[in-house]
């Protein structure tokens, strides 16, 4: 096992190529769980650990299932169907990750809201599964990048509602107050972000 690959994926998925800075991508539950530091730790947590269980889960499903099948004469390529099957799977495991967070913790649960149900659509959650079948990735690298997946995830909400809360106690011109002074913020995050651009080539 080439442990300096895992660590250049985890480095690169959270880092270089971070899905909300660099890619763009889970703006809505970015700047909606983003307000408070606690529903953006609570988001952090649930997040990445779907990222990397629907990765596992889906690799599982497409080399072992869909591409197998692929193998034997006359049987049906199936791979085109991955979007489906992803969402399928990740829809599966966010509905138990949902009933488990329901009665573990009510109040996260219902501070989350409705951006808890949006993970199973999130287009980072089946960017990673396409990405790792995309890319040929094993087992543990598809699992490497998911977690970086979802740790760079994290870093953006946390760094983001860190200073949302700040903005709460500064005097913000009327016209950017809300969320227009918060895309502003994420520009200039995004901005530094690039800073880690060429650090690893994959």
């Amino acid at each position: 096992m080439d442990f300096n690959k895992l660590f250049e994926l985890i480095i690169a998925a959270s880092l270089i190529n971070n899905f909300v800075f660099t890619r763009f991508l889970g703006l809505c539950i970015f700047f909606g769980v983003s307000k408070k530091m606690e529903t953006a730790i609570g988001m952090s947590i649930t997040f990445t650990s779907v990222m990397v269980i629907s990765a596992a889960l889906s690799w599982v499903v497409f080399t072992q299932v869909m591409m197998e099948n692929a193998l034997y004469a006359g049987s049906p390529d199936l791979t085109f169907l991955k979007i489906i099957i992803f969402i399928g799977i990740v829809a599966a495991f966010v509905q138990s990750a949902d009933t488990i967070m329901k009665k573990v913790s009510p109040t996260m649960y219902y501070k989350l809201g409705v951006y808890l149900a949006l993970i199973t659509t999130n287009c980072i959650i089946l960017a990673v599964p396409l990405i790792n079948a995309g890319e040929g990735y094993t087992f543990i690298e598809s699992m490497a990048f998911g977690l970086g997946s979802g740790l760079g995830f994290a870093l953006a909400l946390i760094i983001m509602a860190s200073i949302r809360e700040k903005l709460e106690l500064a005097d913000v011109p009327r016209p950017f107050r809300g969320l227009p002074i918060s895309f502003v913020v994420a520009g200039l995050i995004a901005l530094a972000f690039t800073g880690f651009s060429g650090l690893i080539t994959l």
